[in-house]
């Protein structure tokens, strides 16, 4: 990556001093520069008024990094502007993400343990994708929701993210510790690393480099191994919040944890997924529970390029991580866009299946039931499908299958001497057709 022009301390302070005279189309495009956090390789594109230069340009946005520039990890110089879009972000995350604003307000309290469900799948599904699984959503859902054994590598990798996720909603009001990061590591990389006795161990040597996947060439190389021990510490007290430094927004602090985790690199392999999964659980541990139904690493997934090239601004910048956090709020808004589509969908698929709801004692779940017949007419279903749709006992389920049988919705098909599935009945389209007229 091509390097920004180097702007010396002298040339920082003659810009500074030039900001308050500058014509309002400069002042202007330094402001957008900053809110989005644009590095050299877009500044220099930038259309410019006559008798400025893109070196002229690059001195005033640096120059206007300095002013609110925050140093948050002394040691390797990391460091970030705090800018005004950043703080507008943070404060509509504020208004939605956490706080005292109650759920119940966004998500129904009777569905949210499906969406729940369906959100911490999302993200182990995509979190692992990011890593190289190569099993497409709709067969990992199904395991997931079936629990049935991963059969390869990629599926292993998938199980393990959801049973971290899980693990550290169940304990994300505990202190980070080093036994703690460990664990998960061990849970998240179990059965799927070349040597097994690496998950949940810091590497032990300088051999680690992170290459790009096409070219394979080297783009970081870590920190020394030896550092890690004293790095472990002062990452538990920055996430316990522990040690006196600035205040910085908990959402910040939270995207500075992960880049550090992964800047560091302490495993042999794991460590984004690792690093997402600290990000995940400091954002619970701060309140934000709206966290939980957000699928972040899926809209990550999708501009994976973007959450590179991240990394590599803030390498190539001079350890200035606001590329990482710019990038990084604006995940979180995408994925809070995608959240609310998401319950616009099941919204107007809960108004079609309240049409079922017609049909004399059918409840609320059988009715959804029915939806997914006339959805998907050719399919067969079993007790444990609805099971860990539904997230009740198979006992509801069987109660809830058997009278839909009574009244000819759907039928049974055996599949052993004691499974059976269930299809579509035979007055399932004359009843339907109906309800329609």
């Amino acid at each position: 990556m091509e390097k920004a022009p180097k702007v010396s301390n002298g040339e920082v302070l003659r810009a500074m001093i030039k900001q308050a005279s500058l014509p309002e189309a400069v002042r202007l495009l330094v402001q957008d520069i900053n809110d989005h956090y644009e590095y050299w390789d877009k500044v220099k594109y930038k259309p410019l008024p006559q008798g400025f230069t893109h070196d002229d340009l690059w001195r005033l946005v640096v120059a206007d990094r300095k002013r609110s520039d925050i140093m948050v990890w002394k040691k390797y110089h990391i460091h970030f502007a705090l800018t005004s879009a950043m703080q507008l972000q943070c404060h509509k995350f504020d208004m939605n993400f956490g706080g005292s604003w109650e759920s119940s307000a966004l998500i129904p309290s009777s569905h949210r343990e499906r969406y729940l469900e369906s959100s911490l799948m999302e993200e182990a599904i995509s979190s692992s994708q990011m890593e190289g699984a190569a099993t497409t959503r709709k067969v990992a859902k199904e395991m997931l929701r079936k629990r049935t054994a991963p059969k390869d590598k990629s599926q292993q990798m998938i199980v393990n993210n959801y049973q971290t996720i899980q693990f550290i909603v169940a304990h994300k009001n505990e202190p980070l510790t080093q036994e703690m990061l460990l664990r998960v590591h061990r849970l998240m990389t179990y059965k799927t690393l070349e040597h097994e006795e690496d998950a949940g161990r810091f590497r032990n040597n300088n051999e680690v480099v992170v290459e790009n996947a096409i070219t394979h060439d080297v783009v970081h190389t870590p920190p020394a191994f030896e550092d890690l021990p004293q790095f472990v510490v002062e990452l538990c007290k920055f996430f316990n919040d522990e040690q006196p430094t600035p205040f910085i927004h908990p959402i910040i602090k939270g995207i500075i944890i992960h880049f550090m985790l992964a800047y560091m690199h302490p495993f042999v392999d794991g460590n984004g997924r690792t690093s997402r999964a600290l990000f995940y659980w400091y954002m619970l541990k701060q309140g934000y529970w709206l966290t939980e139904y957000l699928s972040i690493s899926r809209i990550i997934y999708r501009s994976k390029r973007l959450y590179e090239k991240a990394f590599l601004y803030t390498e190539t910048d001079n350890m200035d991580i606001g590329y990482f956090v710019s990038y990084n709020l604006r995940v979180l808004e995408l994925a809070f866009q995608d959240l609310q589509s998401y319950l616009q969908r099941k919204i107007e698929e809960r108004k079609v299946a309240s049409t079922y709801l017609n049909i004399p004692n059918v409840n609320e779940r059988q009715a959804e039931m029915i939806k997914i017949y006339a959805d998907n007419p050719k399919d067969m279903y079993t007790v444990k499908d609805f099971q860990s749709r539904f997230m009740v006992t198979p006992t509801t389920i069987k109660s809830d299958l058997d009278y839909l049988v009574d009244i000819g919705m759907i039928k049974p098909v055996p599949l052993n001497k004691v499974k059976r599935g269930y299809v579509k009945g035979d007055k399932f389209d004359e009843v339907v057709s109906k309800l329609k007229k």
